[in-house]
């Protein structure tokens, strides 16, 4: 990533949404759309060990420095993962995503045509 100035906040936000993409059954939620989960296993597999290790962020599709989004391509398909904050009841937004103790990350990863 270019190096801008991130606050705090933001970072601690970064490091947590990092965190929880290279593990996330111990930092949180991961979904997936039913396009993903008709895949062959191993075609699943290798696209979660695409996701958890995604390092091709920048200011255009990081523009926040949260590290909360990614697509790359995967056969004859794009895919995307995207990273949502929600309270720790799942039901409403987190109120502060840099506090863990709030928040409850959901990771979904989808298929682009099914955005």
């Amino acid at each position: 990533m270019t190096a801008i100035a991130l606050s705090t906040e933001t970072a601690r936000i970064r490091d947590l949404n990092d965190a929880f993409r290279r593990a996330p059954s111990k930092h949180g939620k991961l979904v997936t759309t039913s396009g993903v989960a008709s895949l062959p296993f191993a075609s699943q597999l290798a696209i979660f060990s695409k996701v958890m290790n995604f390092d091709e962020f920048s200011p255009d599709n990081d523009p926040n420095g949260e590290h909360d989004f990614g697509s790359f391509d995967f056969h004859d398909e794009t895919i995307f993962w995207k990273i949502d904050y929600y309270d720790s009841d799942c039901e409403y937004g987190s109120e502060d995503p840099a506090d863990p103790s709030k928040t409850t990350r959901v990771m979904t990863v989808m298929l682009a045509s099914e955005y």
